[in-house]
């Protein structure tokens, strides 16, 4: 029983010793071996590798897909013109040469994106000093980009260098500091209501004088329109005074009893009228002349 223990454990143990000498690279990752702390080979290739066992050798990887680095800093920065700027960026960037990396760099992709985020904020402080606000924000914006990029790649390929690649980098956000920013905010909300308030007046004096041409139309509309009636009613006065003189001038009895009558029609108008007149008078004629016309034949 204790020789088939024995058997067991030493399968077991076997097992456990092959399988630390095995490991597995990903197609997206380097896999570095190290013996006694010291780089002994970079397997670029995925697959199935061996090593020896720890402690005699070790692997670790390292990412070998574009990395994307966002800048984190909100520092202001200083333009040609002393403005105070915030700008946002990021850089694509890859691991090329692991041993480089890990020997000038780090064991790590954090390592990198540290030390990569202080190069890349040093080139753009350095590139906007020599730039106004306006050429941020112009087509120079393209020239600034590549200038950084060029001395981001001067740093990281120099005597040093890190194993890295560079592959772009852009600008996302151009924005003024926050006091700043409210107050390009204030002064644009003053001249907006500005011209607000400068188009209200010129509507309203417009208005006015549209009013005013509208009651002067009027008037004059109005009054040529009483100066045609008068006219046209004169006329018709005239034509009625003609066609009285011609009918009244064929029968001047006829004519003074017609007046008489529109006479007494405008005098007698309401019942509750009173007149005091003498009867003798000749208002009254027409009346006592049609009073003894009808009487006359009762008495034949």
């Amino acid at each position: 029983m204790n020789r088939v223990g024995l058997i067991v454990s030493s399968f077991l143990v076997a097992l456990a010793l092959l399988a630390s000498t095995l490991f597995v690279v990903d197609q997206r990752q380097f896999g570095v071996v190290y013996a006694l702390g010291q780089i002994k080979e970079v397997i670029t290739e995925p697959g199935l590798n061996f090593k020896l066992p720890p402690p005699f050798q070790n692997v670790s990887y390292i990412d070998k897909r574009l990395l994307t680095l966002d800048s984190t800093d909100a520092e202001p920065m200083l333009t040609a013109e002393k403005q105070r700027v915030v700008i946002d960026w990021y850089v694509r960037w890859r691991i090329t040469n692991p041993s480089e990396y890990i020997r000038n760099v780090g064991l790590d992709e954090r390592a990198g994106a540290n030390q990569l985020n202080r190069v890349v904020r040093n080139a753009f402080q350095a590139e906007i000093n020599k730039r106004t606000v306006k050429d941020l924000l112009s087509l120079e914006r393209e020239a600034l980009m590549a200038d950084v990029k060029k001395e981001v790649l001067q740093v990281v390929k120099g005597t040093k260098a890190w194993g890295v690649d560079v592959i772009d980098v852009r600008i996302t956000r151009v924005d003024y500091v926050e006091a700043i920013t409210e107050s390009v905010y204030r002064r644009m909300e003053a001249e907006r209501k500005r011209v607000a308030n400068e188009l209200r007046s010129t509507g309203a004096a417009e208005g006015e004088k549209i009013r005013a041409d509208a009651d002067r139309q009027r008037e004059v509309t109005i009054a040529n329109a009483y100066r045609d009636a008068q006219k046209i009613k004169g006329e018709g006065d005239a034509e009625a005074a003609r066609t009285y003189a011609e009918s009244f001038g064929r029968d001047p009895q006829f004519a003074q009893f017609y007046r008489s009558l529109d006479a007494y029609k405008a005098s007698f108008g309401k019942k509750s009228d009173v007149m005091v007149v003498d009867q003798s008078s000749d208002f009254f004629k027409a009346m006592r002349g049609a009073g003894s016309s009808t009487t006359s034949p009762a008495k034949k």
